[in-house]
């Protein structure tokens, strides 16, 4: 089986995207958050690669990846994890779609979506939004966006408190990327884009079933205190799903840094029911 070492890449939609390709066995891939990059997952790669063939990529503009040529929709990138398991040569597997945060709008979408490619479903303390609506037109919005970006990038914002930020949110030696306006501009996108992809994801779910016989695990993360107002969604989201609901505590949001065992532990357990035999074809008589 092909393995990518960091800071391998492949052409997707003319971009080069940042894979890495870990392990050996089922395959499974890990959507990072809004914002985040293909590190984000560190602690969780060494307990699955053992038992699974784990692959991890940048988005458009995120960790290595190149620049952002479009905004983001929640179809074209339940897409771009299809061909990204195409490019490094796992067409032919199913695999356990694990989405964190936002990531999770596109977790659920490929399995609505690729059916006969998913394996299972995890969704890791996963963006939720019971009435998604937006305010303004997407097209202002982009618009104006990326007006923005070069603005704030113009000023040289990003390399000022962009790593600081990053290593606030989460000690990692790849903070040094929240210094380019590459990095900004993509997690705007994300951002301001953030209701079209619940609003897209809902019209999904109106149309397309989840596959049968496919497990769907949500895991939540809750400190142990405070609101269960969170909690709360996160199981209602368990039981729109059918889904079987776990619950890391202690954990933020960042739960593959905080609690890896338990998200390792939720990949593992997703495996498909196996499809009964067909019956063999009698000869009438």
């Amino acid at each position: 089986m092909t393995t990518y070492a960091r800071g391998e890449f492949v052409r997707i939609g003319g971009v080069p995207h940042h894979v890495e390709v870990t392990g050996d066995g089922p395959v499974c891939v890990l959507g990072a958050g809004l914002g985040l990059g293909w590190f984000d997952w560190d602690p969780v790669v060494p307990l699955l690669a053992p038992h699974r063939t784990v692959v991890r990529f940048d988005r458009p503009g995120l960790g290595l990846s190149g620049h952002a040529r479009a905004a983001p929709t929640v179809r074209g990138e339940a897409e771009r994890m299809l061909r990204v398991l195409d490019a490094v040569g796992l067409g032919a597997a199913r695999a356990t779609v694990v989405g964190h945060s936002l990531a999770g709008f596109h977790a659920e979408a490929f399995a609505r979506l690729y059916p006969e490619r998913t394996q299972g479903l995890v969704l890791v303390d996963s963006s939720v939004e019971e009435r998604p609506r937006t305010l303004l037109p997407r097209g202002v919005r982009v618009a104006a966006t990326r007006a923005c970006g070069a603005l704030l990038c113009a000023t040289g914002l990003p390399r000022a408190v962009g790593p600081t930020l990053r290593r606030l949110t989460a000690p990692t030696p790849w903070a040094w990327l929240y210094g380019g306006s590459r990095v900004w501009r993509a997690a705007l996108m994300e951002y301001v884009t953030y209701g079209d992809a619940a609003r897209e994801l809902a019209a999904v779910r109106r149309r397309l079933p989840l596959p049968e016989g496919v497990p769907v695990t949500v895991l939540a993360a809750y400190t142990g205190s405070g609101s269960h107002r969170w909690l709360d969604r996160q199981r209602d989201l368990a039981r729109t799903l059918d889904a079987a609901f776990r619950v890391a505590i202690p954990s933020g949001h960042l739960v593959m840094r905080d609690r890896p065992a338990e998200v390792a532990r939720a990949v593992l357990a997703a495996r498909a029911t196996p499809r009964p035999p067909e019956p063999a074809a009698r000869c009438p008589g």
